[in-house]
């Protein structure tokens, strides 16, 4: 997309009220929003929990689109959300997460939305799993569905992390490098799970050449009916807008700049994960400085240390790394870990 600002998705995570759902809108409808999106039916990992007023929600969008001119949004999850969404003039369906993990039912969703010219968004699966994405996309394109797009919410982990859904960005990126011209956009509210984390999530996304942004905004955040904390204000939302930087595209040297800015994107990502990675490994030597404690066993294993060490030159040199490298990485990783270890055991 040639966008001299991202695409914009805001709405609230769920409509709650007539009035709600209006107010918001009203309050979106002068700034760069371009859907407004409410959920209608929200799929939740527990019962109990709100789970969307349904049908007379579509009625409300409609009002929406009829008074203020922006277009409209929502999540379906079958045929009957597909039909009923069609029926109240939404302008853009996305399938959710928890959707596209089953091929059954994006096949029942891509027969039913089968040549319509409405644009159909693809939301990750859950779980890190780039071929249930991908497939998911290939099932609609397959149903002669053109305006096709795909929205990176981030992925479920049962390590405890800042973000309630790791982003896992590598694998937009590689989805992105295999097809460039899908539409990508990021869920920062889903990512983060947080109001405060959404600035940063949207810049990186920006950076990394993502299409557009979906930020969940309601009036009063916090006594939202759904997913209170990772929803911003209108105000907040346009300051957000404001504030990132968007790449430019007028001349070569922008050009240059916003590939470098990619690239470099693309390395604090990786950069970011190492230190993930690495953090867990020392937690691991801190386990293993536990059971040595316990056991009166030496920190140093050399034998095994040497193993290691011939063993991770061959696997950089594989990956174009030099011996010099690998070596000095290793070994200040080693010490970092008989540091962790030592400290435990003298504790």
């Amino acid at each position: 997309m040639d966008l001299s600002h991202p695409l914009v998705i805001a709405g609230p995570c769920s409509a709650e009220t007539e009035e709600q759902v209006m107010g918001i809108a009203h309050a979106l409808k002068d700034t760069d929003v371009n859907y407004y999106r409410a959920g209608i039916w929200k799929p939740r990992t527990r019962p109990g929990n709100f789970e969307g007023v349904g049908a007379i929600g579509l009625k409300w969008l409609q009002r929406v689109k009829e008074e203020t001119g922006l277009k409209t949004a929502t999540e379906v999850a079958n045929r009957n959300h597909v039909d009923l969404a069609l029926e109240h003039d939404i302008d853009l369906l996305w399938i959710g997460a928890r959707s596209t993990v089953s091929p059954f039912i994006v096949q029942e969703i891509a027969d039913a939305l089968k040549g319509t010219d409405r644009v159909v968004m693809v939301k990750n699966p859950v779980n890190p799993d780039l071929s249930l994405w991908l497939g998911a996309v290939e099932r609609l394109h397959t149903a002669n569905i053109e305006k096709l797009g795909v929205i990176h919410r981030g992925f479920s982990t049962y390590e405890k992390t800042k973000y309630r859904n790791i982003p896992e960005w590598q694998l937009a990126i590689e989805l992105q490098t295999r097809f460039p011209d899908l539409p990508l956009i990021s869920d920062p509210s889903h990512i983060s799970g947080r109001r405060d984390l959404i600035f940063d999530v949207s810049q990186t996304a920006l950076d990394l050449n993502f299409d557009g942004l979906m930020i969940e905004t309601h009036r009063d955040p916090d006594n939202a009916w759904s997913d209170a904390a990772q929803q911003v204000t209108p105000s907040r939302l346009v300051q957000i807008m404001q504030d990132l930087r968007i790449r430019k595209e007028t001349d070569q040297e922008a050009e240059y700049n916003s590939m470098l800015n990619n690239l470099r994107a693309q390395i604090d990502v990786i950069d970011n994960q190492l230190i993930e990675i690495l953090g867990r490994r020392m937690k691991v030597a801190d386990s293993i400085g536990s059971l040595k404690k316990q056991r009166n066993v030496a920190v140093l294993q050399t034998n095994r240390w040497n193993a290691i060490l011939g063993k991770m030159i061959l696997e950089g040199e594989g990956k174009g790394l030099s011996e010099e490298f690998v070596l000095r990485m290793f070994k200040a990783i080693h010490q970092e870990s008989i540091n962790h270890q030592e400290k435990i055991i003298n504790s």
